[in-house]
């Protein structure tokens, strides 16, 4: 990444040390605000990522930066025999558990606290591995995805999906109106923690997306990249394989 975006200033913390606290401080209140944030959108991307690996029937399916369990009990549609969530906050996965026996799906999915830059899986594990909205909070994106690249089978399936910029006008305008001025005042008025949704619309900014990621996925040493822009470019969905 070209920038280390941190949610606060503190250089005493590493990155992961800081969106941990930072998600957290906010997991009571994230499902809501995401919906408002995105105009629902987001349940639709969600969706196409389940579509995805549906037509690849994946017996086992590891949920990376899981956060409240949206994706992984979204994935149950998959067919999967197993599914786990993985995230680094305690707080998140809290609530993730609760709508797991909420809608009794425990003997399929799975939520574990775990780092995903040092996953505690043996190589070669999943069928898939899925992020949504997880890679940019990794501290060090190569290290995470290549923890990714090992613990997925040989043929086995990546899918990402991540907000991205659009390009073209004048949707790159109205994203940056929006990313620079309606999402922080969103979270000033609803979130407990403000510094959190101003750090979720600057990761968002400097991430790399489209080719360049897809560039990425190809050093770590995947194969068959494939990037899907989402809502003219406010999001991607990156398919790749082992």
């Amino acid at each position: 990444m070209s920038k280390n975006v941190t949610p606060y200033k503190d250089t005493e913390r590493g990155k992961k040390e800081q969106v941990t606290s930072m998600f957290d401080a906010i997991s009571g209140e994230y499902d809501g605000l995401n919906r408002v944030i995105s105009f629902g959108i987001d349940v639709k991307w969600r969706k196409r990522v389940v579509r995805i690996l549906r037509e690849r029937s994946p017996e086992t399916i590891l949920d990376i930066a899981t956060g409240t369990g949206d994706l992984a009990i979204n994935l149950v549609e998959t067919g999967a025999s197993r599914i786990v969530g993985l995230d680094i906050s305690h707080g998140m996965l809290e609530v993730g558990k609760k709508k797991v026996r909420q809608k009794k799906l425990g003997d399929k999915v799975e939520m574990l606290v775990g780092d995903s830059e040092d996953l505690q899986f043996g190589d070669n594990s999943f069928d898939a591995v899925t992020v949504a909205f997880g890679v940019r909070n990794f501290e060090n994106l190569q290290k995470g995805l290549s923890e990714i690249y090992r613990v997925l089978k040989p043929g086995g399936t990546l899918v990402i999906l991540e907000t991205s910029v659009p390009t073209k006008t004048p949707y790159k305008q109205g994203y940056a109106f929006y990313t620079k001025y309606v999402l922080p005042t969103i979270g000033k008025v609803f979130s407990k923690d403000r510094s959190a949704y101003r750090y979720l619309s600057e990761s968002a900014s400097v991430f790399p997306h489209g080719k360049a990621f897809n560039n990425i996925l190809g050093e770590i040493g995947f194969i068959g990249m494939e990037n899907r822009p989402q809502t003219f470019g406010a999001a991607s969905i990156y398919i790749a394989s082992k």
